[in-house]
């Protein structure tokens, strides 16, 4: 299997996190990272550093004006008087009538969709590393490999087509759908992430070519929140296209490998020519977010079951966060996918 991961990522190491009304460390540290890349190294998985990706193809995922705010909104920060290190919003645009602002602190407000995914110095070029990672594993997919890693950081998920949250910006598996289309025309993807892939749904939400499927704790108590319901199916052309599966907080392996059946019967049923995996590994129960009770058994059965699922396939990287077992999450669930007997 090839590996891809931007070195410039490292440098992107947010600090500003506010959570139950307390500033708190940012989660999505660079340390990730490491403890992932220390997965594929376990596993003899070489890692190749990505070419750059086509400004085209984010385009086709993100607003002209989202990515000019990721590219120069953290310069334009640094201009204002007393600024702090990082941009981070304090105001949001929620109102039905609303004017794009000219002001950075505006600009902030209306691309930010919350204090999660601050832009530092160096984050535009983390992000693009993400996306480039994720535009080379679907390029060795799309010229006829079985399946691809990309490990993408910052991730992408939470991220819509103008809106940056939940510590992700540049949508990687979006990005990787979009490489994948020239060839692969109807796609499906699948998250597996504890949170709800909001982001990923809300880009293809209108849309019958891609299939959303998103396993994830239940938004009822946990973030997004907002997105994430069963009831959720798709708008317009994209009705019947999308589907969330919610779980209880207490689900263990049994009620996720269960829901992940569930998920791949849809995804078999539409047909796709290829399939994009949005995996997080947030879902083990020794994560510090605490969304579900997922083992490294279930991690390795996850990766038997869609691999078994025969499809060209992309694996973007997204949650999962710092906890010792995160580096053996991603060898389980590795293992499981290439059917490797290795020991946990």
């Amino acid at each position: 299997m090839k590996c891809f991961y931007a070195k410039v990522t490292e440098a992107h190491d947010p600090q500003f996190r506010l959570y139950l009304g307390t500033m708190a460390r940012n989660a999505e540290q660079a340390e990730r990272a490491r403890l992932l890349l220390a997965g594929l190294d376990r596993l003899d998985l070489p890692v190749t550093e990505p070419g750059p990706v086509p400004r085209d193809i984010l385009e086709r995922v993100h607003t002209k004006e989202l990515l000019s705010f990721l590219e120069t909104g953290w310069s334009e920060w640094k201009k204002l008087d007393r600024s702090g290190p990082e941009v981070v919003p304090n105001v949001h645009a929620l109102n039905k009538e609303r004017t794009y602002p000219k002001h950075i602190v505006g600009k902030a407000g209306w691309h930010m969709g919350d204090t999660s995914a601050p832009l530092a110095e160096h984050s535009w070029q983390a992000t693009l590393g993400a996306a480039a990672a994720a535009h080379d594993a679907a390029k060795a997919v799309a010229a006829g490999d079985s399946s691809a890693y990309a490990l993408c950081r910052p991730p992408g998920h939470h991220s819509s087509a103008d809106v940056v949250a939940g510590h992700c910006m540049i949508n990687c598996a979006a990005v990787a759908v979009e490489t994948l289309k020239p060839t692969h025309p109807r796609i499906a993807v699948l998250d597996i992430d504890v949170h709800h892939g909001n982001g990923t749904q809300d880009i293809f939400y209108d849309r019958e070519d891609v299939l959303f499927v998103s396993v994830h704790a239940t938004p009822e108590t946990y973030y997004p929140f907002f997105v994430g319901y069963a009831h959720e199916t798709g708008r317009g052309a994209g009705e019947g296209y999308n589907l969330n599966i919610p779980l209880a907080q207490s689900t263990g392996d049994d009620g996720w490998c269960n829901a992940i059946a569930s998920a791949l019967d849809r995804v078999a049923e539409f047909k796709p020519d290829a399939l994009v995996v949005s995996l997080g590994l947030d879902a083990h129960e020794n994560d510090p977010l605490k969304g579900l009770k997922v083992t490294f058994d279930g991690f390795r059965q996850a990766g038997g079951m869609i691999a078994a699922a025969g499809l060209p396939t992309v694996l973007v990287q997204e949650g999962g966060y710092l906890s010792p077992d995160l580096t053996t999450s991603l060898v389980a669930y590795l293992a499981g996918h290439t059917g490797r007997d290795i020991d946990l």
